[in-house]
């Protein structure tokens, strides 16, 4: 198959059509077959350098070689088509059909070629958690605090972490991190099912002031400096906010940032992000 930008979307969108009708062997066949066709192409036809290896951030090190192997040349222009949606789609189809190995590896191909999508990161990590592979699970949830623009991305880091500081026995870190969780006041299942199963239980986030979560989470090793990313990320949905008319959110959203990091490093943050907006073309109202 000549891999174009018109063949590769019109084999996708109906094999992402078999997902949606559970019809999940005949998707993954076709899936299969696609990143097959891709994988070929972009052997025979992209430049390359070293190759792009699979990195989970536990040391200083591996996230140099990350941000250097990141500029590497064969980017998703080269093919003209979105490779990580292809590769989502396939692990979808696989951990529906219990091949959460096959799963594994599909999603590694995802984050290959969209370093900057968290979602994948965080879909891989709790796969790697239900394997039982501590290591990579915890690289992977890390690395969300470095890279994240979405507080949804953020909420689901600390249930990532809840969920491992449960199967560790560590009762008192699982709730300081549903506590942080929800403390971004941003819905999303993972969080509701979490918030569900530690009510009444020593994981529960009530059992827990503001300051003790901290300090726990802190003794933890969570990432220095995550205050400022979880600030950036209300920041930004405040400023989105107050763009569409929604004064009473920016406002809460931007009290919120500025609890986390203190009045003058918000209004830092905030100076930042307009600034960054203006270069762009795209000034939001403050």
């Amino acid at each position: 198959m000549a891999v174009e930008q018109t063949t590769l979307l019109e084999e996708l969108v109906p094999a992402e059509g078999l997902l949606v009708q559970e019809r999940d062997e005949e998707a993954r066949d076709v899936l299969l077959r696609l990143a097959e066709d891709v994988e070929e192409y972009v052997d025979r036809n992209c430049p390359t350098t070293e190759d792009v290896q699979w990195f989970s951030f536990p040391t200083i090190f591996e996230r140099l070689c990350y941000r250097r192997v990141e500029d590497d040349p064969r980017e998703l222009r080269d093919v003209g088509e979105p490779l990580d949606r292809l590769y989502a789609d396939l692990a979808l189809a696989d951990v529906r059909l219990g091949e959460y190995d096959h799963a594994i590896e599909a999603l590694k191909q995802a984050v290959r070629w969209n370093p900057m999508e968290c979602g994948y990161r965080l879909d891989l990590a709790e796969l790697f958690l239900l394997n039982g592979d501590v290591r990579e699970c915890l690289g992977l949830t890390y690395s969300v605090f470095e890279r994240a623009s979405d507080a949804r991305h953020l909420v689901r880091a600390y249930v990532t972490f809840a969920g491992w500081f449960e199967r560790s026995g560590n009762s008192r870190a699982a709730a300081a991190a549903l506590r942080a969780a929800r403390r971004l006041d941003m819905r999303d299942a993972s969080l509701e099912a979490a918030l569900d199963q530690a009510k009444g239980t020593p994981r529960d986030p009530d059992t827990l002031t503001d300051d003790e979560a901290a300090e726990a989470l802190a003794a933890e090793g969570l990432p220095d400096g995550a205050n400022a990313e979880v600030a950036i990320c209300l920041l930004m949905c405040a400023s989105d906010a107050a763009q569409a008319g929604e004064r009473d959110v920016a406002t809460n959203l931007t009290v919120r940032a500025r609890d986390l990091v203190g009045e003058p490093a918000a209004m830092a943050l905030m100076r930042l992000i307009r600034e960054g907006d203006d270069e762009g073309g795209e000034a939001h109202a403050g």
